[in-house]
């Protein structure tokens, strides 16, 4: 008898929320796997106002009880790494997710922001700001071997764009978590847990080649008065910004297709429900 698809369920708080549910659409239905995906907001983001129709029309509210059936989640970053997690205004919302992801879903992926709210809300892991933006394509040192990372070798390439890291004394304290490949200097790439259930992974590996140059653009509109940076080793050539490389590509394919295998090998055959 053919399985039913996968359900996946996304919280999307990405700025670009349009652009990030077209590259998860992409990465997440590659595999001879079939996919259900499930695109939410969280809705406290917009208590007391009318939700834009850019976000209604592509993403359904967040229902805590329709997640607890999903096979897999994501939840993905944010540009609100900066603030504090009690000043994000849809927090209680989000721990509220986290709660019951832990009880229900056995199969949870956290992207940049959504890996720093999780680490922090499960394992108490803080968060620390960084002195200068992560900005650019970097090769990645794998510490430990893991089924998500297999068939990448040492030195894999992967974009970075946070102002904030994980406490890496905190992690490497917790028996629990395990890091798994960080940067070349040490910056975070992907942290586990023994269980197989939760993977924190602090790189935007759902990117497509003008991910970070769209990044890029979009601080500079919104703060034209600050001299950004441009993301390093990320153009083909010094100051020809039309020419980005897309040189994480196999890292794309190949942990997202290991995680959506991983998941179907892990999937919510009860379905079970948390009481209302």
């Amino acid at each position: 008898m053919t399985k039913s698809p996968l359900k996946i369920g996304i919280l999307n708080v990405m700025h670009d929320k349009a652009d990030t549910k077209t590259r998860l659409q992409h990465v997440l239905t590659r595999t001879e796997i079939p996919v259900e995906l499930h695109f939410y907001y969280p809705m406290t983001h917009y208590a007391g106002r009318d939700v834009p129709e850019t976000v209604s029309s592509i993403l359904d509210p967040l229902d805590i009880h329709e997640a607890a059936t999903m096979d897999g989640f994501i939840i993905t970053g944010s540009p609100i790494e900066t603030l504090e997690f009690d000043q994000v205004h849809y927090i209680s919302e989000v721990r509220t997710l986290l709660k019951t992801l832990g009880q229900h879903v056995p199969n949870q992926l956290y992207l940049c922001w959504g890996g720093m709210v999780a680490l922090n809300y499960f394992f108490g892991v803080s968060k620390l700001i960084l002195p200068h933006k992560l900005f650019g394509v970097y090769p990645q040192t794998i510490l430990e071997p893991h089924p998500l990372l297999q068939g990448l070798k040492d030195g894999f390439k992967a974009p970075h764009a946070r102002y904030a890291e994980m406490d890496v004394r905190d992690i490497r304290n917790d028996p629990r978590l395990t890091i798994n490949a960080t940067t070349t200097k040490g910056k975070l790439f992907m942290v586990t847990e023994p269980t197989g259930t939760q993977t924190f992974v602090f790189s935007h590996i759902e990117y497509d080649r003008w991910g970070l140059d769209a990044e890029y653009h979009r601080e500079i509109a919104a703060h034209p008065e600050i001299d950004y940076a441009r993301a390093k080793h990320y153009y083909h050539h010094k100051n020809d910004y039309d020419h980005p490389k897309f040189n994480w590509k196999k890292t794309q394919r190949t942990i997202f297709d290991n995680w959506v295998r991983h998941v179907a090998g892990h999937r919510n055959e009860d379905r079970s429900m948390p009481t209302r």
